[in-house]
């Protein structure tokens, strides 16, 4: 049998989330936001390399479709830092869906990080990763549901 004809599944996935991406820069070019072939491969690249450094696996694309959907209309993402805020956003994405022991949903999370991202943060992905999203996590953790702890003993 000739291997001429055989698919590679990692192959064949990439050329399909690049096609995805490239529909979702249908919606995002509304807010002067696009990515080029050569950003979505290194989006699909960072993905692949953020799981397997976070021991996780993902077989859709999904997330980062979300992602682009949920954050494209925010104020603090510019043309010039949207490939570098995907990738923060979908590295602590990845990082917190373990660290709250799934028990939140993707677009549960998501709408968490946008949540906080487009108010308390200011658009900060670091003060989101590092004060926000852990005090969440925590949380869901011990059982008290996604919300901030602030110390109150309410």
């Amino acid at each position: 049998m000739n291997d001429n004809f055989m698919l590679n599944p990692l192959e064949l996935q990439k050329q399909q989330t690049l096609l995805q991406i490239r529909e979702c820069n249908d919606y995002s070019k509304r807010f002067g936001l696009t990515l080029s072939d050569a950003e979505i491969m290194c989006l699909m690249d960072y993905r692949i390399s953020t799981l397997k450094g976070l021991g996780r696996v993902e077989f859709t694309n999904d997330v980062i479709k979300k992602l682009i959907f949920e954050f494209c209309d925010s104020a603090y993402i510019q043309a010039d830092n949207y490939l570098e805020t995907l990738q923060d956003l979908l590295e602590i994405f990845y990082y917190f869906k373990n660290e709250s022991l799934e028990e939140l949903s993707d677009d549960e999370l998501i709408q968490v990080m946008k949540q906080y991202f487009e108010t308390e943060c200011e658009g900060s992905v670091e003060y989101l990763q590092e004060t926000i999203l852990e005090d969440i996590s925590r949380n869901v953790r011990y059982g008290n549901g996604i919300r901030r702890d602030y110390g109150d003993d309410d």
